[in-house]
């Protein structure tokens, strides 16, 4: 039988690097991995529908680095940095109040992604955007992939929908496939995320799949 596998995990240490990165903190793992947990759950609650590819955190015995990834830096950023300062803010209340282990330095980057269409989260924010605003889903299926083609980099996108749609009482499974995924070849870059989309009717799971060739030891891509 075989077993499905996060197309991310699938890959850590052949092509892919970890998203939690950890120097010098030897001895603290179950302080560390509860931090890093409620760190991202509360920061992907704060950033939902703001087009972030991914959050990633770097640790060092004295400061704790968040590394935002976004096709929408103004939106983190804020005028003259002011939601950057609301977001220290709140991230020092959750800190105390969860006693987190943070360091000395608590350091904030926010990195612009010049190529949104070929971040899979960024196309799961775009899918789930235009779901809740209550637009067709087929439309919202095709115009998507088709976007998402467009791009030189891409070669191949699945984005599949599973819930309540078209005004339907019966939960069912939507697929828009165009070009390869090549899901069982290790050395693929397959960017892969899942998304909720919150409906009057219910809420709608929302998986999409980019795959942009294949990466080799030399690291070019073919």
């Amino acid at each position: 039988m075989s077993h499905t596998v996060h197309p991310f995990s699938h890959r850590l240490g052949i092509i892919r690097d970890w998203k939690s990165r950890w120097f010098g903190t030897k001895g603290k793992y179950q302080e560390l991995l509860r931090s890093d947990v409620l760190i991202r759950e509360f920061l992907e609650k704060k950033f939902r529908n703001m087009f972030v590819g991914s959050l990633e955190i770097e640790r060092t015995q004295k400061a704790t680095r968040i590394i935002v990834e976004t096709a929408r830096p103004g939106l983190i950023i804020g005028r003259n940095g002011e939601n950057m300062d609301k977001l220290k803010k709140e991230l020092d209340t959750l800190i105390r109040k969860k006693k987190l282990h943070i360091g000395e330095e608590l350091k904030i980057d926010v990195k612009e992604v010049k190529a949104a269409e070929t971040n899979a989260s960024i196309v799961a924010d775009m899918v789930v955007d235009q779901l809740e605003k209550r637009m067709p889903f087929r439309r919202v299926l095709k115009g998507t992939v088709e976007k998402v083609m467009a791009n030189r980099e891409v070669q191949g996108v699945k984005i599949t929908l599973s819930g309540i749609m078209g005004g339907s009482a019966m939960a069912r499974t939507e697929t828009k496939k165009a070009g390869r995924i090549p899901l069982q070849t290790f050395r693929a870059d397959v960017d892969f995320a899942k998304k909720t989309a919150i409906l009057q009717l219910g809420t709608i799971g929302v998986k999409v799949w980019i795959y942009k060739g294949d990466i080799f030891k030399d690291g070019k891509k073919n």
